[in-house]
Order: structure tokens, then sequence, then C-alpha cells
């Protein structure tokens, strides 16, 4: 600090060093001057350093005095604090004390505070003013939530204790009072009501001590939530930091309305005397006893919640639903019961499945019936429990496998019970099949409503495990009938492994699953992604992929497989009699002119015969999307067959050609024509090969000529003018064939005039 003040002083020399105790003056820039500078300059410089050496001894002097001062003063400083600290101490003793005796006065503010209100509780009950009453309750309650921060444990027990003892005598009070007036109005509504709730004699009386009293309870609210939750505080023993389970419902944030807990205790006790105990009505395996009772209860009440009691509350401008807040109170005696039976039916699968399945139903009723929003808790979270979730999919797939092993085992399940309805048969599915996509849509719809999205991939990875299943014992079965592909058994297998392909990738695109495909990706669920890689993750993510596309890979190959056994074994049969139209006496038929009429040949009646025979079959019992790959792959493979074994291992005259264009077009076409409208499409060897056998003589060498120069030499066809070979070709409508088919096509005529 005493440095920083002669900042200025020291920058006259810059050289001055207290490490080292000596003084560096710096050179003036005078002294660096060229040597040819006059005399005068040379005293000038002289002056300068003198001047500075004696303002630097100066002021060396003025900092040591300054540095003796400051000593003086931090020595006077230090006793002076050394004096005043015993002060010091004796003032924070004090203050502390002073501070004690205010933390002492204000708690025995406080609890005079308590003691007044307490005895204006008291002198308000005595004279019957319960509004006043309640409201020096609620001032209970509001104190009671400013100490909570407070260390005051014992004041805090004792303002509890008052509160609690208040509450009880006021809510007691009114409760026995709303009792009184709900009986007169026949409440609890036990079976449903024969007329509308007119008003009695004194219905104006009894509707306005409703009124009153429902509104005091209502004020009386926010002590009694103080109250029940402190209670239920002291209940519950919860092991900290326990991991929430899913099985655990929302929270509520709100208990139910006070007016709705009195009334809820006449059915209350009727539930509990019925269904509790050794009584006969308590039994394990009628859980739809209970749960059809609570729904009753609801139904039959709703016209009492919504006349009586729903328009006190919107004038008392209270947020709440009469309805709503019922179906809360008796939903919380159906969780404490069906929690109970659930835990002791683990271990009778009978009795398991018949309550889930109840449950279910009730929740589908109370959503739909009662109006209850989805949002609140219902039934649902119970089964979502580790031990009852995990039986419950255990359950469900020990069912599904016993119900595969029945339906694969029934007489009729290789038939179709629609076989006789022609417009509801198009997929020809065999009962099996269609049983168990029936089986598959059931599980869906159990877990569709379930409100966990990750216990919906576990049911959905149940779903693939049983649908692979399915198509190994398919598989199992096909093998068996393998030796028969033309076999009725053998289509319906095939027809079976369509059916189930073409739903499941209509459930790809079904809102839901793509809803869980969604899930399961964000989760990242091992059970439903298995070891997908970057890529399929990403195809998932984006939707261009389904859950289900490693199921239809599966399936779509075995349905390949066995559409290509399938036309193996037709085209062997067709091939068999196709041999003697093969062998038939093309070189040597008489020309078209010469005959009167064109006729099939004799030769190919029996293949024709069997390909009619063949298609007949096929459309009867394949679906009509397998069948349109049949025809089809027939048609290409028949095609194939003539062209190699008919065609080109033959010489045709003029006649031959002509004849085997006549039995192409206007007899094989045909036959494909039922189901398109231009056959001859998918027999392009052999129509583009009869135009070039059937082409005159004069057409015929002039191709050849240009199709040989085009062999043998390379022609710059755009500058010579000539057609190029293709756009020849086109003209004529051979469109498939190249260059050197058709050549070799032009060389299986029987003769060439003038050659």
């Amino acid at each position: 600090m005493f440095f920083s003040r002669f900042g200025d002083a020291t920058g006259l020399f810059g050289g001055f060093s207290r490490e080292r105790g000596r003084q560096r003056p710096e050179v003036p820039d005078e002294c660096w001057r060229p040597a040819g500078k006059t005399a005068r300059g040379k005293q000038r410089t002289g002056g300068t350093v003198s001047a500075a050496l004696s303002a630097a001894e100066e002021a060396a002097c003025s900092l040591e005095d300054l540095l003796q001062r400051e000593r003086l003063i931090s020595n006077k400083l230090h006793q002076h604090l050394q004096t005043a600290q015993p002060w010091m101490d004796n003032l924070g003793q004090t203050l502390n004390q002073v501070d004690t005796i205010e933390r002492h006065v204000k708690y025995l503010r406080c609890l005079q505070h308590i003691e007044e209100l307490s005895a204006a509780v008291q002198q308000f009950l005595m004279t019957s003013i319960v509004w006043e009453a309640i409201r020096s309750v609620d001032n209970m309650a509001v104190l009671d939530a400013g100490l909570n921060r407070s260390g005051c444990c014992h004041l805090q027990d004792f303002l509890r204790e008052t509160l609690h003892f208040w509450h009880k005598i006021i809510k007691d009070r009114l409760a026995s009072d709303f009792e009184k007036v709900l009986t007169q109005l026949h409440w609890p509504i036990i079976s449903p009501p024969t007329q509308s709730l007119t008003p009695t004699a004194n219905g104006q009386e009894i509707n306005s001590q409703l009124e009153l009293l429902v509104t005091q309870l209502l004020a009386l609210q926010t002590s009694d939530d103080l109250v029940s939750q402190r209670a239920l505080a002291s209940c519950q023993v919860a092991p900290p930091n326990q991991p929430a389970s899913p099985a655990t419902p929302p929270s509520q944030a709100t208990p139910l309305c006070l007016p709705i807990q009195i009334m809820l205790l006449p059915l209350s006790r009727r539930f509990k005397y019925h269904f509790y105990g050794n009584r006969q009505t308590n039994s394990l395996s009628k859980p739809e006893w209970y749960l059809t009772q609570v729904l009753m209860w609801m139904g039959n009440s709703s016209t009492f919640m919504e006349e009586k009691i729903q328009p006190i509350l919107d004038r008392a401008g209270a947020p709440i639903s009469a309805m709503v807040e019922l179906c809360r109170g008796l939903l919380s005696l159906v969780q404490e019961k069906v929690a109970s039976d659930a835990s002791r039916l683990l271990y009778d699968d009978v009795l398991f499945c018949h309550l889930v399945e109840e449950v279910l139903q009730f929740e589908k009723e109370l959503r739909s019936n009662q109006s209850y929003h989805a949002a609140l808790p219902g039934l649902l979270h119970l089964l979502l429990e580790d031990a009852v979730l995990q039986k419950w999919l255990t359950v469900e797939k020990k069912m599904a496998v016993e119900k595969m092993d029945a339906m694969l085992s029934a007489e009729g399940a290789w038939s179709s019970q629609y076989k006789d309805i022609s417009d509801m048969d198009e997929m020809k599915a065999p009962d099996c099949a269609e049983t168990f996509m029936t089986l598959l849509q059931v599980i869906t719809e159990r877990y569709r409503a379930l409100p966990c999205p990750s216990a919906q991939l576990k049911f959905l990875g149940l779903q693939r495990e049983l649908v692979d299943d399915f198509r190994i014992r398919l598989t199992q079965v096909m093998k068996e009938e393998s030796r028969c592909p033309l076999g009725a058994r053998y289509c319906a297998i095939l027809n079976a492994v369509n059916y189930i392909s073409t739903i499941l990738g209509d459930w790809g695109d079904n809102v839901f699953f793509l809803q869980l495909q969604q899930v399961a990706v964000s989760l990242g669920e091992e059970v439903v992604l298995g070891g997908l890689g970057v890529m399929e993750m990403g195809r998932l993510a984006s939707l261009e992929g389904s859950l289900f596309e490693g199921l239809l890979a599966l399936l779509d190959r075995l349905k390949g497989d066995m559409t290509g056994r399938l036309l193996e074994w037709t085209m062997r049969e067709i091939t068999e009699k196709a041999k003697p139209y093969g062998q038939d006496r093309w070189l040597s038929l008489p020309p078209q002119q010469d005959q009167s009429t064109m006729t099939l040949s004799s030769s190919a009646c029996p293949m024709m015969l069997c390909v009619r025979d063949r298609l007949l079959n096929l459309h009867q019992v394949l679906s009509l999307s397998l069948f349109q790959l049949a025809w089809q792959g027939l048609a290409e493979r028949l095609d194939t067959i003539l062209y190699q074994d008919v065609i080109l291992s033959n010489h045709f005259s003029e006649g031959g050609a002509a004849q085997l264009q006549f039995d192409m077009t206007r007899n094989l076409f045909p036959l494909f024509g039922h189901y398109c409208k231009r056959p001859e499409n998918f027999f392009k060897h052999v129509k583009e090969a009869c135009i070039i056998l059937c082409l005159n003589v004069g057409s015929a060498i002039l191709l050849r000529n240009l199709l040989k120069e085009s062999e043998e030499e390379e022609t710059d066809w755009a500058s010579a003018g000539d057609p190029r070979p293709e756009s020849a070709l086109n003209e004529l409508g051979v469109y498939c064939l190249a260059a050197c088919d058709v050549l070799i096509l032009l060389n299986l005529r029987a003769s060439w005039p003038g050659l």
C-alpha cells in the first residue's frame, strides 16, 4: 500500500530494488545519443541525472518515515483490540440470552395461541356456532403447516393432538347429523330406484340441512386432509430408497371429499360384511360377485349423486365431481379385495385366469358405463405387480400352448369354416389358423388397456414367441405332407402360413403396435428387440420396419418353399403329359390352307387337360393371393418347358408352325384367360417364337439377312440408314427374344424357297 503511493517517485528512476538494497537507476535516453552532439547537450544530461538522484533520495527518506508510522499505529490497534475483547465477549453472551428469551416468548405466545384457539373451539361448540369452530380448527391446521420446518417437536405434537381432538369432535358431530339426513333421503341406494327423487312433506327442510352439512364438511376438509395424512404416514413404514413398482397407482393428489367419505361408510360396511370372513358370498372362485355389486352400487347411486350432492358442490365452488368421488371410494374397497385375492390365487391357474378376466371386464365397464376418467387409477395397476404380472404371462403362455395343441389335433383343423360362402372365403384359412389368430387377438385385447407400456411389451414378446412356435408346428406338419404337395392338407397349411403372414403385416401398420414399437425403441426393450443392430433400430425408430419383420421373413420363406414345391410337383405332371406333344410330327404337318378347319393337336390334349385340372384345383384350394402367385409361376414354368422341349427341339413346316400357334393362342392361353386379361404376356417366349415361325417367307428371309449382317460385322446402323435389328424385331412384336435366339428359331423353319 505504501509503495503504491510512491509509484510516481519510483517511476522516476525505475530501478529501486528492495531486494538488493541499492539503487539501480536507468540511464536516460540522452546518454545514448551520438557523440557528435554539442557540449550544451551534455551539460543538460548531467543536470537531469543529478535531479533524479536527489528526488530518489528524498522519496526513500519519506518511505522510511511512513513505514515507521505504520508500525506504531499497528501496535496501538492491536493493544486496543486486546483491551476490547472482554467487552465483545460479554456483549455476545448478552445477545444470545436476548435471542433465547425472544424464542421462549414466541414459543409461549404460540402455545398461548393454540390454547386460545382450543378454548374458542370449545366455546363455539358449546354455543353451537359450528362455522366459527371450523374456522378455528382450520387456523390450527394453518399453524401446523407453518410449524413443519420448526424444530419444536413437542410443540408440534401438542398442536397436532389438539387439532386431532377438536377435529374428531366436530367431524363426529357433523357426520352424525349428516348420516341422519342421508337416512331420511333413503341413502344408501342398494337397489335400482323405482321412482324419481321427489321431495317429501319436509323435503325443503331436509335439503337445506343437507346443503348446510355438506358445506360445513367441505370447510372441514383442510384439517381432515392433514389429520388423514399424519395418520397414514404413521402407519406406513417404507424402506428407504425403495424403487417404485410399476404396480403402484398414480398418487392421488387429493383425498376423498369428506362428505363422500361419510356416504361411503354404510356401503363399506356392507361390502366387508358380504365379501370378507366366512360368508358364502366371499368366494375366491366368484370375484364377479363383488365386482358386479360395486358396479351396481355405482349405477344405482348415480341419480342421487347428480341430483342431490353435485348441485351443492357446485354452489360451494368445489371443483369436484360427486360421482367420480363415489367411484374412487368404492374402488378403494375393490382394490384392497382384488390385491388380497390375487396373492392367494398365484398357485391356482384356473381361478387366477378367472380373476384376471373379471378384473379386465370390470375395468372396461367402469370406463365406458360410469364415465370414469382414464387418468384415474382403477384396478389394472394391481395386475402389474411383479408376482402377479409374471404369473399372468406364465398362465397366458401355458393356456395358449394347450389351445394350440388342441386346435391342431382337432378333426376339422385343416378345413375352412367359410368354405361354403365364397364371398367370405378369399383367404381360405383353415380353422386352426383362424383360431390361432383369434387367440392372439384376444391376448392383445386383454393387455391393450394396461397403463404400463413395458408390461405391454412383455405380452407382445409372448405373442411373437407363440407365432414362432406355431410356425414351427406348421413346418413339422408340412414335412409330413410334403410327399403329396397337391393334397388338400398341404394347401391348407400353405393357406395358414399366408393368412398369418397377412394378419401380422396388417398389425405392423396398426397404430397400437406402432406406438409399442416407438416405446420399445425408446426403452431399448431386449425382450422385443433382441439383438438388432444399429441399422435395424434406425428403421424401427423411423417406422420403416415393424416389430414383426423377423417373423414375416420366416413365414415368407416358408411360404416360398411350399409354393415352389407345389409348382414343382405340378410341373412334373404337366411335363410328363407334354412329352408326346414335343414328339409330334411338326415337320410333316400339311399347310393350313390344305385343312378345312384347325383343331387342337391330339397329342396336346393330355397336357391341356392336365393344365386345366390343376388350375381349377389350385383355384379351389388356395387363397386368392396364393393362387395369383401359383398360376403366374405355373405359366412361367410352362412357357420355359414349351419353348425348350417343344419348340427348340423340333423343326417346323409351315403347317406345323401354324398348328403350334393355333394350339397356343386358341387353347393354352385361354386356359389362363380366366384369371387375367392378357394371358399371352405370361408366355413371352412361346408367343414370340410362334410369331417368328409363322412369318411369311419374304419377311423371314429379310429378317434373317438383317440378323446375320448384324452378327457378322459391327455396322453403324444410324449412318447406314437401315433399321436396327432390335427395331425390326420390335415391329414384329418380339421384345423378349434376343437376336441370336431369333436366328435359331428361323433356322428351325423347314424350308427356305429358292435357297
